[in-house]
């Protein structure tokens, strides 16, 4: 069977360029630097016309998990933006001080997304049970959890996202990510199972701008959403079909 890509990206030369490399779904976002925040009115414009599905992230900050009344009220009216734009779904996540997925909050997320696919972002990695959070998950209505098995890259996790896999029963897809690339993504497949794998493909490079690096305006290193890395996952995929 074949094993899906997702790619995130944070501005329109990265979602073209993860179209043109062969990505199989979006995951939008803003500031990937910071795990990806929702993003930016311009950004879900342009990714209105992408010919392939489009998940927008739905994250106000980079705070916490935690969300406030206000933090939920401001998803709320994202949601509502991407649905406006004719965006395919939505990733969401939100957790409770003790890191157990906060069930009241997703719920009534998951309801006001409503007629849009929803994917539980990697929140999932900080619970203290995955088992009773992919349940949830499952509960919820989720179409998949994005996760690397709770450790740093998904290399690392790949008992932890087999045993989610086998739970799982094909009643939710396991998407595995963190540290995907085409050197480990076969054996990543292989040993945990997941049929959907996420990555950024991009390459780091140094900025070219040193006056606006000293001043704080950009990263010393940035990264960018490579053609070639998402061609290369897409080649080492295809050995596995």
């Amino acid at each position: 069977m074949p094993v899906l890509l997702e790619v995130c990206v944070d501005s329109v030369d990265a979602l073209e360029a993860a179209i043109a490399g062969g990505a199989d779904r979006i995951e939008l976002c803003s500031a990937l630097d910071l795990g990806g925040l929702t993003p930016t009115p311009g950004l879900i414009a342009a990714a209105s016309r992408a010919p392939i599905p489009i998940y927008a992230m739905i994250r106000p900050h980079a705070r916490s998990f935690v969300w406030t009344p206000a933090d939920a009220s401001a998803m709320l009216a994202e949601i509502d933006a991407v649905r406006t734009a004719g965006l395919a779904g939505v990733v969401l996540g939100a957790a409770l001080p003790d890191g157990a997925l906060d069930v009241a909050l997703l719920e009534k997320l998951r309801a006001h997304a409503t007629g849009l696919g929803a994917t539980l972002h990697r929140v999932f990695d900080l619970v203290p049970d995955p088992a009773s959070a992919l349940e949830a998950a499952i509960a919820l209505g989720f179409e998949r959890v994005l996760t690397s098995g709770g450790a740093a890259r998904a290399e690392e996790g790949l008992a932890a996202l087999g045993a989610l896999v086998r739970q799982s029963a094909g009643r939710i897809g396991i998407m595995a990510g963190s540290g995907v690339s085409a050197m480990q993504v076969a054996r990543i497949v292989r040993e945990s199972g997941v049929l959907e794998v996420h990555a950024s493909c991009r390459e780091t490079l140094a900025h070219d701008d040193a006056r606006g690096v000293d001043l704080g305006f950009f990263p010393a290193r940035q990264g960018i959403t490579s053609v070639s890395a998402v061609q290369a996952l897409k080649r080492a995929l295809a050995t596995l079909e």
